[in-house]
């Protein structure tokens, strides 16, 4: 039997991740983006420059991606974002939280000193207590900031997690 493996995403992949952020995006519940995102803007999102982007594939298939940049420049580059879909065919069997897993590892390697996601909807009850259980905190409410599908506003939440110990962690001021 297969394993699945967490593999940095190239562009062979990304007629399966359209196919994710496509499920995502019509259900109006998790993410921002309009219904009418295109294929180009989907791509530049997920697979453009400076973007760390990895798929959980079981053999060829694609489950879910994440995707890792710097949540500012300068000097709030050391603190990482990061972004997930999962396949909805593939929810509740664990790839979000190994995709998760994975990409706080990997916000280490590249050396950030934190993640933050700025824009968790709140009504994502399974993401919000997967976050929490791989170590993020709710630091701030965005009260009714995102427009649900089915729900009308609801709040997001600003969610952080430090990575490294910042007294034991290089600064870059000249």
């Amino acid at each position: 039997m297969k394993e699945l493996q967490i593999r940095p995403a190239t562009s062979a992949d990304f007629d399966a991740m359209w196919t994710i952020f496509q499920a995502h995006v019509a259900g109006g519940e998790t993410y921002p983006f309009e219904h009418d995102t295109s294929p180009e803007g989907a791509q530049a999102y997920w697979l453009g420059a400076g973007v760390t982007t990895r798929v959980a594939a079981l053999g060829e298939r694609v489950l879910g991606m994440y995707r890792v940049v710097p949540n500012q420049i300068g000097r709030g580059a050391h603190v990482a974002n990061a972004s997930y879909m999962v396949s909805p065919a593939a929810r509740g069997v664990g790839v979000g939280r190994l995709l998760g897993e994975h990409s706080l590892g990997e916000a280490r390697r590249q050396g950030y000193l934190a993640m933050q996601f700025n824009y968790v909807v709140s009504t994502n009850t399974a993401a919000v207590m997967l976050w929490k259980k791989l170590g993020f905190s709710i630091v701030g409410t965005l009260p009714k900031a995102f427009r649900h599908k089915r729900l009308g506003y609801v709040d997001a939440y600003v969610m952080y997690q430090l990575l490294q110990d910042p007294d034991h962690w290089p600064t870059r001021d000249e």
